[in-house]
């Protein structure tokens, strides 16, 4: 039987249009009232989904119509319908920005694919009349998008509010279902392009409730729970169930996450659960050494850059990542994650040591180097991916790295689509590691999964790693000034 369950989406004209921080209020609002509403982030997004996640007390999951088929979108928003009372998502840049002129991809198309009702966040910064003229161009560009109320932003005062609400409403047809006020604060800040994480924000929990209340004083709650009610139900869809072997001894998979790796995709450690692996989360910044009994490491991204001199500074856990590379440890590692197998990081003018894995230097830069969808291409052995095989990630990094490998140097990976690190290549190779700057994601890529708990398996038992994991005595981990 279709599944029905109640569902709403964020959506706006432009990115930095509100929305993020009217989602957050949103689902804190609706979890004060009782009301258990499960969040999604359309877009690669790391940081959004971690701000969700903590303003509905429950994960937040990605929806990409680039990284993933659409049963497979389908049958995500499927599984969590079934716990919540309803499904928020927010979309990302404007409601039809996509990949092409088509807008393949957009907010729209997702809007559409999921028979979810819109609500737009509009910004009426110095405008009045004409907001309903741009919401009406919104409804007619595409009338199969079900736009079904707007938000107004940055509103003045009261009579510019009154004169707006109006010509929406009598114009559009559709209900105004908030109006936000000009705010002198600022409650989220922002890094490279988008919010600093909450991990790494000192009043992340006084930002949520200032949301919350925004939320509470100034959105129809009501009215947006009543306009989420009137999705449709969702269409069948088979949900994949785990199969792995229950007698088996699940290999250890350490995942290092703390405040300088933190992007990672719940499902990508779902993935690894149902692929038959325990995971164990591990700190850079923490721990004194690689637990002895792991059997295989991920290293997802985050910003290491803001965290070097404390990486650096853990010299008998960066020396333990090393001897167990070495010893043959599977290791999977992306972007951050990369960064922090190189030789060193260099932020400004001093330079960080890092694992030392790869003989290579990561360079912050003051732009991004690489930001947007990729596609690779297998190019030959590597210990997870089959040769041929073609991947759909995700990049955006400010650093670069030096020197660029030598053409002889094997990689993984032939970039068609993205910047790569060596002209057209892309994924450095150690032993049983691949270190990259895509990320993949579960859903999109399930092979990844399955072939890192497999290398673990084969890892498993096999190895000691504690005569390995002391640390030579004549590094240092003092940065060097250039």
């Amino acid at each position: 039987m279709p599944q029905s369950c109640p569902r709403l989406l964020l959506s706006a004209l432009r990115g930095g249009a509100g929305k993020t921080t009217l989602t957050l209020g949103l689902l804190a609002a609706w979890r004060d009232q009782g009301r258990r509403v499960v969040p999604f982030k359309k877009g690669p997004d790391y940081i959004d989904p971690a701000w969700h996640c903590l303003a509905a007390g429950c994960p937040s999951h990605n929806l990409d119509p680039f990284l993933m088929e659409g049963d497979q979108i389908l049958a995500s928003v499927a599984r969590h319908a079934a716990q919540a009372d309803a499904i928020l998502i927010e979309g990302n840049r404007g409601l039809y920005d996509g990949l092409d002129a088509q807008g393949t991809s957009s907010t729209a198309e997702l809007a559409k694919f999921l028979a979810t009702p819109v609500v737009l966040v509009v910004d009426c910064t110095m405008r009045t009349r004409t907001t309903a003229a741009v919401v009406l161009g919104c409804q007619h560009f595409d009338p199969q998008v079900p736009i079904r109320g707007v938000i107004l932003n940055q509103i003045a005062r009261p009579r510019h509010e009154a004169v707006i609400r109006q010509a929406v409403e009598t114009y559009c047809g559709i209900p105004v279902l908030g109006a936000i006020p000009r705010l002198k604060c600022e409650v989220f800040p922002e890094r490279h392009m988008g919010l600093v994480p909450p991990q790494e924000h000192t009043t992340a929990i006084r930002a949520v409730t200032t949301a919350r209340d925004l939320a509470m004083r100034y959105l129809d709650l009501e009215g947006l729970w009543q306009v989420a009610s009137q999705a449709a139900p969702l269409p069948e869809v088979i949900i994949p169930q785990p199969s792995f072997c229950a007698d088996c001894a699940p290999p250890v998979i350490g995942v290092i996450r703390d405040s300088a790796f933190q992007f990672y995709y719940p499902e990508n450690l779902e993935a690894l659960r149902e692929a038959g692996a325990a995971v164990m989360e591990l700190s850079a910044l923490d721990d004194p050494v690689l637990p002895a009994h792991l059997d295989a490491l991920y290293i997802g991204g985050g910003f290491p850059e803001t965290h070097a001199r404390a990486l650096s500074e853990n010299l008998s856990f960066r020396n333990s990542v090393k001897a167990a590379a070495q010893a043959g440890l599977p290791i999977y590692a992306e972007c951050g994650g990369l960064m922090y197998l190189g030789e060193h990081i260099q932020v400004g003018g001093d330079k960080f040591p890092m694992v030392g894995i790869f003989p290579y230097d990561f360079v912050m830069g003051k732009k991004p180097q690489g930001h947007g969808y990729t596609i690779l291409e297998v190019a030959g052995d590597n210990p997870y991916f089959p040769a041929g095989a073609v991947l759909k990630g995700h990049e955006f990094h400010y650093s670069r790295i030096v020197p660029d490998p030598a053409p002889e140097v094997p990689m993984a990976f032939r970039v068609t689509r993205g910047s790569g690190m060596a002209g057209q290549r892309e994924g450095l190779l150690f032993r049983n590691v691949l270190a990259t700057y895509t990320h993949l994601h579960a859903l999109g890529c399930p092979q990844w999964a399955k072939a890192l708990v497999r290398r673990a398996r084969e890892y498993h038992g096999d190895q000691d790693l504690e005569e390995n994991l002391s640390p030579p005595k004549h590094e240092t981990s003092e940065p060097v000034r250039i």
